[in-house]
C-alpha cells in the first residue's frame, strides 16, 4: 500500500503503515481516503526530510513548531494545490499524528496549534421554476426506451426533490410503509444522522407519486410489504441514485438545459423558490433537514431586492415611520 520515500528514516516509515493499515482494516476507510492520505504524509514527510537536511524521524515530529507546517502547505500551495486539497492534506497529516499519540509513540502539539485552510463558498446553482417544471412535465412524456411507469417514476422522484426538498438518498430511502403518511400530506423523512423531520407534501407530489404507484408492476407485486421500496428500478430492486441522475442527464438533453440542472439542483431550487416567496431562513432550515442556519444561508441564493422588499414592508421601524 504504502511507497517507499526517498527521505526518511526506517522505524518512521513503520509507524506509518501500521497507521494506515489501522485506516483500513480499523477505521474502514474507503480505498480513496486511504489513497489520499497515503499520498499526503509520503508528501509530508519528503517535503519534512528536504526541509531538515536530513531523512525525517520520530524525534523531528516531536521537535515540529507551526512554521514548519506552514512552511509544508505553503509548499503545496505554491505547487498549485488549492484551498480543498490543502485541508484534505491537513486531516490526513492529523490523522497520522493522532494515531502517533494515541500509540504514545510521540505527541505532535504543533499540529493542534494550526488551522485549517478557509474553503471557498461555492453558491448552489437552482434551476428555475419553468425549468423544474419542464423536467417534471417531460418525465411523464413517452419513451420509446422505457415503460411508462418508469416515466410516471423519475417524475415521482424528482417530484420529492422539488416539491419536498428531499435529497435523492431521503427520497430512494422512502419505503411502502410511507404512502400512507405521504398522502395526508404531511410526510416524516430520515436524514443525514438519522435526524427525522416533519415535510409538508403538495398536492401535486402526492398526485405523482400516487400515478407511479397505480402503474408500477413490482409495487402491486411487493403490496403486503411495508418494509418493500417504494421506488423500484427495472429489475425490481430498490433504485440506484445513479439511475435518477442518468434520466436527468437525459431530460437536460431534451429540454437543452444547461449541466447546472442536476437533481441536487431541484433541492437547492426548493429552497431559493421558497425564500423568494418569503419563506424564512429558520423554517426552510428545518424543511432542508439542516442542523445550523449557516448552512441554509450558503444552500440559498437570495435576489438583493426581494430582500430589501421584504425588509420594508415587514420592519416595525419602517412602518412606525409610515
Amino acid at each position: 500500500m504504502s511507497q517507499a520515500l526517498t527521505f526518511a528514516n526506517p522505524k518512521l516509515l513503520e509507524h506509518r503503515r501500521a497507521w494506515l493499515s489501522h485506516l483500513e482494516n480499523g477505521k474502514r476507510l474507503t480505498p480513496k481516503t486511504i489513497e489520499a492520505y497515503e499520498r499526503d504524509s509520503r508528501q509530508f514527510l519528503t517535503f519534512l526530510s528536504q526541509h531538515l537536511g536530513e531523512a525525517a524521524d520520530v524525534r523531528h515530529l516531536g521537535d515540529l513548531r507551526i512554521t514548519d507546517l506552514r512552511s509544508f502547505l505553503a509548499a503545496r500551495r505554491g505547487s498549485g494545490s488549492g484551498a480543498r486539497s490543502l485541508a484534505r492534506s491537513l486531516a490526513g497529516i492529523r490523522s497520522f499524528f493522532a494515531f502517533l499519540r494515541k500509540q504514545q509513540i510521540v505527541d505532535v502539539t504543533a499540529a493542534n496549534a494550526l488551522t485549517t485552510p478557509k474553503q471557498p463558498k461555492s453558491l448552489p446553482r437552482p434551476v428555475g421554476a419553468s425549468e423544474a417544471s419542464a423536467m417534471l412535465d417531460e418525465a411523464l412524456e413517452p419513451n420509446a426506451e422505457s415503460e411508462a411507469w418508469v416515466g410516471a417514476r423519475d417524475a415521482a422522484v424528482l417530484s420529492l426533490l422539488y416539491g419536498c426538498g428531499l435529497r435523492i438518498s431521503e427520497a430512494l430511502g422512502l419505503s411502502l410503509k410511507d404512502v400512507d403518511a405521504l398522502k395526508t400530506g404531511l410526510m416524516k423523512v430520515t436524514g443525514k444522522g438519522g435526524k427525522e423531520r416533519l415535510v409538508p407534501v403538495l398536492p401535486a407530489v402526492i398526485e405523482a407519486v400516487s400515478l407511479y404507484g397505480s402503474l408500477c408492476p413490482f409495487i402491486i407485486a411487493h403490496a403486503d410489504n411495508p418494509e418493500a421500496p417504494l421506488f423500484f428500478g427495472v429489475r425490481g430492486k430498490r433504485l440506484n441514485p445513479r439511475i435518477v441522475q442518468k434520466a436527468v442527464e437525459d431530460l437536460r438533453m431534451r429540454l437543452g438545459l444547461p449541466s447546472s440542472a442536476t437533481p441536487h439542483a431541484l433541492r437547492h431550487a426548493f429552497a431559493t423558490h421558497l425564500l423568494a416567496g418569503g419563506g424564512d431562513l429558520r423554517t426552510i432550515q428545518e424543511l432542508l433537514g439542516h442542523a445550523s442556519l449557516s448552512t441554509t444561508q450558503i444552500y440559498t441564493q437570495v435576489d438583493t431586492r426581494h430582500l430589501l422588499a421584504v425588509y420594508t414592508k415587514a420592519h416595525p421601524r419602517m412602518i412606525a415611520g409610515e
